[in-house]
């Protein structure tokens, strides 16, 4: 009770925020159609606004700050997602393993077409899952597959209850890199309040909890990888890293980033041996993930797959920034999108900035390799068809390890491309996503040029 009156008399305002907090969130989970732009928005910049406070004047009570954070994900737990239908694809894929089918090998269409229901509520599913989802394979990965089929094991015949097992998940992964985030930090002899710009960050709850979207067990494990490696414990980093590319690909592209890890290591006693953690580094990473996919291979499962994620860089266009500059481009001079050029021509681009920051930038310490992780990434996404807001999250976590803070207020501005629902065909009005990204690309510009004056340790 002497706890609770002190916390009381001496927080009263970080706690009225979070009472505040707690009823937004609410709101949002509850009680709005995305269609709602006023209210999504004003929702939406209160909460950033709430959050900003609370953590500015809790006096880093550490206590609290975990409370709050556990409890505002919670509100969301029996709440449908509102903002997102991919979770009715989780739970179908789920379902399809449960019945033994393999979620790689068939699309929702090639069942509902032949007048064939392969899962519980197949119909109910395949019209939340939308024409796109259905009309496409998987592109899951197989830890991402453990979780729907998890949910699915738990829930039987209910919606609601997949959900509900999924936000669990979840919340689990998050409290996972509350843990391993905060002692990296320690570690690193920098300011462990910093893992609340990411656990308190309204956009991480509504995107990962809210919307389910399992960026946030991807963050966990690559987190927790960062925290091995910087203990010394390789191997096991190498395991875990796998297990965060079979949640989301994403990961895979920072694996060039660890080339001079090894081979700069203070520990390490020349550059044979060096070379040698490296590529059993690599190595392990790889048999790991090859394992993880090893219950769903065949050829047909390759060809789908290698199929499904191409079609990210040649057929889906959302949310982009200097694509959208190449595709006007385009349009001017062939009258044409030439999404099928330009969508082989960024990628290249991005893999030369990756090899850069690679062979380049000695990325033997954990603040230079996450700030080389966050800058690659941030190019990728720059120069990307498609970038979900979701995707967002994975700079949120990185920009807490280095100097840099663009992602914060990308992650304010990044509701801006929800505004695209407001129109029957969901089509983006382009001035609205020019003002996002010169909002972002106005305090990434001035980044760079202060942060070039400052040491990366």
């Amino acid at each position: 009770m002497l706890g609770l009156s002190n916390l009381i008399k001496y927080h009263k305002i970080p706690l009225l925020f979070i009472i505040l907090s707690g009823v937004f969130y609410v709101s949002f989970g509850y009680d709005l159609e995305r269609t709602d732009s006023e209210k999504l928005l004003v929702l939406y910049v209160a909460l950033f606004a709430f959050a900003f406070q609370i953590i500015k004047l809790s006096g880093f009570h550490f206590r609290l700050l975990v409370i709050a954070s556990i409890v505002f994900r919670l509100l969301f737990l029996f709440a449908i997602p509102n903002l997102s239908q991919d979770f009715y694809r989780f739970i179908w894929d789920g379902r399809m393993i449960l019945e033994g089918l393999n979620p790689y090998l068939y699309t929702p269409d090639s069942f509902i077409q032949n007048g064939k229901l392969p899962v519980k509520q197949a119909q109910e599913l395949y019209n939340g899952m939308g024409a796109l989802s259905s009309s496409h394979f998987t592109n899951y990965p197989p830890l991402n597959q453990l979780c729907f089929t998890i949910a699915a094991l738990f829930s039987g015949k209910s919606i609601l209850g997949s959900v509900i097992v999924m936000r669990v998940i979840i919340i689990a992964a998050d409290i996972g890199t509350l843990y391993f985030g905060k002692k990296l930090l320690e570690r690193l002899k920098v300011p462990s309040k910093r893992i609340f710009w990411y656990i308190l960050n309204p956009f991480i709850i509504i995107e990962l909890t809210g919307n389910l979207h399992f960026e946030g067990v991807m963050i966990f494990f690559l987190v927790w990888s960062l925290y091995l490696l910087h203990c010394g414990k390789w191997k096991w980093a190498a395991v875990v890293l796998a297990c965060s590319i079979s949640v989301k690909l994403i990961p895979l592209m920072f694996l060039p980033l660890f080339f001079w890890w090894f081979s700069e290591h203070k520990k390490d006693a020349s550059t044979a041996l060096s070379m040698t953690k490296l590529l059993s580094f690599y190595t392990i990473v790889g048999i790991t993930t090859l394992m993880l996919f090893l219950p769903f291979f065949s050829m047909k499962f390759i060809n789908n797959y290698t199929e499904t994620v191409g079609l990210w860089f040649g057929d889906f266009e959302f949310n982009a920034s200097i694509y959208y500059l190449a595709r006007e481009i385009g349009y001017a001079i062939t009258g044409y999108n030439e999404i099928a050029i330009i969508g082989k021509i960024l990628p290249i681009v991005t893999l030369i900035i990756i090899l850069g920051f690679s062979f380049f930038k000695k990325n033997h310490t954990i603040p230079k390799l996450t700030t080389s992780i966050l800058l690659t990434f941030t190019c990728y996404l720059f120069l990307s068809t498609t970038v979900h807001p979701w995707y967002i999250a994975t700079l949120v976590i990185l920009c807490v390890f280095t100097h840099y803070r663009f992602p914060l207020a990308w992650s304010l501005v990044v509701v801006l491309s929800y505004l695209a629902y407001l129109n029957v065909d969901n089509s983006e009005n382009l001035w609205i996503i020019a003002l996002e990204y010169i909002i972002v690309f106005s305090v990434f510009i001035w980044e760079l040029w202060q942060k070039r004056k400052l040491p990366v340790s």
